[in-house]
C-alpha cells in the first residue's frame, strides 16, 4: 500500500454508526487508518469474485473490492440502509452475523473486518461459516493486534477513537486453533500499520517499509489472515494428468522417464517439450513414442529458450485435470508422482511441491554453494509469502488446471521476469490465496549429461526475481 494518497479513497460522508466504522466524526478523524486498511483488503482479495462481508458497516469496503455479487450483512438496520442506498448494485442485509441464514452462496471469499472481537462464541461462529464455502473459498480476517491495547484505550480516552465495549483479543496462535478444530486452514498471515495516524514521510516509511521488516512486522496495528475450508473433494480417482517434462540434452533419460512414470487418476499423458537439443533427443522421443503406442505421448518443441519458456508451452498444451512438472534429468524419481496427484486431487495442497532438504542428499545431487543458496530462498521466500516454503528450486511442482489459469491472470501483475518457471508459479499462486504444499522427495545425482544450471549467472537472476517480489508484494 502506499500511503498518503496513492492508497484507494474511502467515502468520508458517512451518516451513520456501526461497531465497523464507527461515527461520522471519528471515521474523518482516522480517515488516513480506513486508507490503509482499504489498501489491505484489495491487495488479498482480486476484484470480480463472489464476496459476503460480515459487519459490512455502509458498504465502503464491499464496494471497493468490486465483487461480481456481493452481499454485506450488519446488525444496525441504520447503517444497511444507508449502504443500500449509496451502493443500489450491491445486496445488504440487517442481521446478527452469528445467526445468520443466506440462502445465496457458496462465496468466493468471506469478509470478516474488524468485528471479530465482538463475537460471542467463536468457534460457534467459524462453524456456522462451513455452510457458505466451497473448497476454493477463502476467508479473509481483519483483526487488532493485542499488544495495541493499551493505545488504543487512551485513544478512545482522549477523543481520537470512539468508545467500546470489552473485545475479544485473540492472539494469531488463538486463530490457527480455532481454524483448525472448526475445519479451517490458515494459508497466509501478515501485520501492517505501525503508525495509523498521518505524518508527512514518516507514515510512509513506516507502514510501507519499516513494518515489513522481521520482527517490526509483528508490531503492526492490523493483522490479516487468509484461511481455506479443509474438505474432501469427491471423485480423486477420476482426475485425470498431464506430465510436463521439459527436455533439452537430455537423450539418455528419455527411455526411462517414459517407462517410469506410472499411470495416474482416469488418464495420463505425458509432453515432451524438447529445446532445440544438440543430442538427438527429439529423435530419440519420437522412437521412444513409436516403442510404447499404448501410452499418451507427445512432443512439442519450444519456441523460445529457457525452462520456463517450455514449461508454459507444456501448460498450454496439456489436456489434464491435474499438471505435473518433472524434470527430465531423473533427479526426482518418477515413482514419486502419485504422492503428489493425490495431495493436489484430495485437496490437501494447490500448489504441492518437492522438498529435496529432508533426506539425505545422494553424493554430487546438489553442489555445496546450491544447497547453501536453497537455503537462503527458503527462508526468503518464508518471510515474503507468509508461508512456510523449504526448498522453492525443486523442479516437481503439481496443480490443478483451474488454479494454473488463476496464477496466469497475476502474470502481468509480476511481470515476464522468471526464465525458470519456478518463482512465477510460486509468487502467482499466494497472490491468489492459494495453498502451497511441500511433499519430501529424495533427489539423485545425474546420471546422463550435465546440469544446465549456471551458479553465478543464475543466482543473480534469481536475487534479482526475488528483489521485484519483495518490491510488488512487501514494500507496496
Amino acid at each position: 500500500m502506499t500511503p498518503g494518497g496513492a492508497a484507494p479513497v474511502m467515502p468520508a460522508d458517512d451518516l451513520g454508526a456501526s461497531a465497523f466504522a464507527g461515527t461520522d466524526g471519528y471515521r474523518k478523524k482516522n480517515d488516513y487508518y480506513y486508507r490503509l486498511l482499504g489498501a489491505t483488503l484489495t491487495q488479498v482479495i482480486p476484484e470480480g469474485k463472489r464476496i459476503l462481508d460480515l459487519g459490512c458497516g455502509t458498504g465502503e469496503f464491499l464496494n471497493l473490492l468490486r465483487p461480481c455479487y456481493g452481499v454485506g450483512v450488519d446488525k444496525n438496520a441504520d447503517t444497511i440502509g444507508i449502504a443500500a442506498r449509496r451502493y443500489p448494485h450491491l445486496n445488504f442485509i440487517v442481521g446478527d452475523i452469528e445467526e445468520l441464514i443466506i440462502e445465496e452462496k457458496p462465496f468466493d471469499y468471506i469478509v470478516i473486518s474488524n468485528v471479530i472481537g465482538y463475537i460471542k462464541d467463536v468457534h460457534k461462529f467459524f462453524l456456522s461459516l462451513k455452510r457458505y464455502c466451497a473448497p476454493e473459498t477463502r476467508i479473509v480476517i481483519i483483526y487488532y493486534n493485542y499488544l495495541w491495547e493499551p493505545a488504543l484505550k487512551f485513544a478512545e480516552k482522549i477523543g481520537l477513537k470512539m468508545r467500546e465495549p470489552l473485545l475479544n483479543w485473540l492472539a494469531l496462535s488463538d486463530f490457527e486453533n480455532l481454524m483448525y478444530v472448526t475445519g479451517f486452514e490458515l494459508i497466509r498471515k501478515k501485520q501492517d500499520v505501525l503508525l495509523p495516524f498521518y505524518v508527512p514521510v514518516i507514515s510512509n516509511v513506516c507502514n510501507r517499509f519499516i513494518v515489513n521488516l522481521p520482527f517490526f512486522w509483528r508490531l503492526g496495528l492490523v493483522g490479516t489472515v487468509v484461511a481455506r475450508p479443509v474438505m474432501s473433494e469427491p471423485n480423486m480417482s477420476g482426475l485425470s494428468c498431464s506430465v510436463i517434462v521439459p527436455a533439452r540434452n537430455e537423450r539418455g533419460n528419455i527411455e526411462d522417464l517414459v517407462r517410469r512414470i506410472p499411470e495416474m487418476g482416469s488418464s495420463t499423458e505425458i509432453i515432451f517439450v524438447e529445446g532445440h537439443s544438440r543430442d538427438g533427443t527429439s529423435e530419440e522421443i519420437s522412437a521412444v513414442i513409436s516403442a510404447h503406442p499404448a501410452k499418451n505421448i507427445r512432443l512439442l518443441t519450444q519456441d523460445g529458450e529457457g525452462k520456463a519458456d517450455a514449461v508454459r508451452k507444456g501448460l498450454g498444451y496439456a489436456s489434464g485435470d491435474i499438471l505435473m512438472i518433472l524434470d527430465a534429468d531423473l533427479s526426482v524419481s518418477p515413482e514419486e508422482l502419485p504422492k503428489f496427484y493425490d495431495a493436489v486431487a484430495s485437496g490437501k495442497g494447490d500448489l504441492v511441491m518437492g522438498c529435496r532438504l529432508v533426506y539425505q542428499l545422494e553424493d554430487e545431487s546438489m553442489r555445496f554453494l546450491n544447497l547453501l543458496g536453497n537455503k537462503f530462498f527458503s527462508m526468503a521466500f518464508s518471510y515474503l509469502l507468509g508461508q512456510r516454503i523449504k526448498d522453492t528450486l525443486c523442479g516437481t511442482k503439481v496443480f490443478k488446471r483451474k488454479h494454473y489459469q488463476s496464477i496466469v491472470q497475476n502474470r502481468a501483475f509480476f511481470g515476464d521476469f522468471d526464465p525458470f518457471g519456478d518463482f512465477e508459479l510460486i509468487f502467482g499462486a499466494s497472490k491468489a490465496n492459494l495453498r502451497i504444499l511441500e511433499i519430501p522427495v529424495r533427489y539423485h545425482a545425474r546420471r546422463y549429461g550435465t546440469t544446465q544450471i549456471k551458479r553465478f549467472q543464475h543466482g543473480f537472476l534469481l536475487l534479482k526475481m526475488l528483489g521485484i517480489a519483495i518490491r510488488k508484494l512487501k514494500f507496496i
